[in-house]
């Protein structure tokens, strides 16, 4: 429960307005508001609708795959863009940051 208050408080120190954050474990984002949980979950409905729409009009297997890819591809750039543009600066990250005063005695 103590990793879960101070991912908590990790998200919720957000001086500068990010809508989204580094992802605790590995490099990208994360969305901390509801512009960032916004555009996430309408790229994630977008790209349902389209694989649904392109399957359900699809002549063969392979009429899928030569549509839904570029658009999944398309769409994912888009919300990389975005995140990036919102976000803070990715970087490589496992675990919580460590707080300043123990960045110093290190």
């Amino acid at each position: 429960m103590n990793w879960i208050k101070e991912y908590k408080k990790y998200v919720s120190d957000n001086p500068n307005g990010y809508w989204f954050k580094r992802k605790i474990y590995g490099w990208g984002w994360t969305p901390v508001t509801w512009q960032g949980w916004l555009v996430t979950l309408a790229i994630i409905g977008v790209l349902i609708w389209n694989a649904l729409r392109i399957d359900a009009t699809a002549d063969s297997a392979g009429d899928v795959l030569f549509n839904v890819i570029p658009q999944t591809a398309v769409l994912v750039l888009l919300l990389i863009a975005i995140a990036w543009r919102t976000g803070e600066s990715p970087k490589w990250m496992w675990g919580l940051p460590k707080k300043k005063d123990e960045d110093e005695r290190v």
